[in-house]
């Protein structure tokens, strides 16, 4: 059985929950009747959406969290049970966008990316799981990697290899949770194609100085394309977040939004089984 077949009274945790898929998440999670824990960075947007989730009908908590801060997400977790008692869905969704050739990248750019993307979930795994383990009740924990988590392009290392991690991470808790018998638990991995998000704006929450024209133009060249074919191509973070509450009551680990799926994976698999490096991948 799964956690989303009787969603009424339950609670969804939602990291990244101010804008994109995050927000769709909390969106679908309060028009099915569960009670909705909203985290964030960006406190302005995180109380406003705060605001659009109360007003379906959802009873809501707002939690600014800075998901690259383990004790930030220790005290988020400690804020959902203190006020709830409980996690159900637990969607650990934060993340941002670094692109840029890979050996240009300063070493603050990758630990942003990595410390949000990747530090980001493993922080969250570390405070939730044992608190799902310790509760006893049926729960599911959806990890946001990318389909640039699973096919590889140019000019975005940052972002990929943080992905990549992410879906990783997603897998090896997936088995630990099989490994331990922990039968009331999944575990997803989310892997979004092109969805109508601000992912293509992630340095409006960068703490230190973004990228500047001149030394960074390859990051805001592919940044700019990113936030052109994400607002006329994506799909709706709704439509996406619905995908995902699909995906969970049918147990899939992967959870993907674009029907370009299998297309895109097999090139990919067949040039590893070649031992070929595949071609860059174009994502829909």
């Amino acid at each position: 059985m799964s956690v989303l077949d009787e969603p009424a009274g339950r609670v969804a945790v939602v990291t990244g929950a101010a804008s994109g898929i995050g927000l769709g998440l909390c969106r679908t999670a309060a028009r099915a009747g569960m009670r909705v824990v909203l985290a964030d960075i960006e406190v302005p947007a995180l109380e406003a959406a705060a605001g659009e989730i109360e007003a379906l009908g959802a009873e809501t908590l707002a939690v600014p969290t800075d998901v690259s801060d383990a004790a930030a997400v220790e005290a988020l977790a400690a804020a959902a049970f203190d006020r709830f008692g409980a996690a159900h869905l637990v969607c650990l969704n934060a993340g941002v966008f670094q692109a840029g050739v890979s050996w240009q990248r300063t070493e603050a750019d990758w630990r942003w990316v990595l410390g949000v993307n990747l530090w980001g979930p493993i922080h969250g795994v570390r405070a939730f799981m044992p608190r799902l383990v310790e509760q006893g009740e049926p729960a599911h924990v959806v990890i946001t990697s990318s389909m640039a988590g699973l096919l590889t392009v140019a000019y975005s290392g940052p972002y990929v290899v943080s992905k990549f991690a992410a879906a990783a991470l997603a897998e090896c808790v997936a088995h630990d949770v099989r490994a331990e018998g922990l039968d009331h638990i999944g575990v997803s991995c989310l892997v979004p194609g092109s969805v109508d998000t601000r992912i293509g704006w992630s340095d409006r929450n960068r703490p230190d100085e973004a990228p500047s024209e001149a030394t960074a133009a390859d990051h805001h060249f592919v940044a700019e394309t990113l936030r052109q074919m994400t607002s006329t191509q994506g799909r709706h973070p709704d439509e996406a977040a619905e995908m995902v509450f699909a995906g969970v009551r049918a147990g899939q680990f992967w959870i993907p939004t674009t029907d370009s799926y299998e297309a895109l994976l097999t090139p990919r698999h067949e040039a590893i089984l070649r031992r070929e490096l595949a071609g860059s991948a174009q994502f829909d």
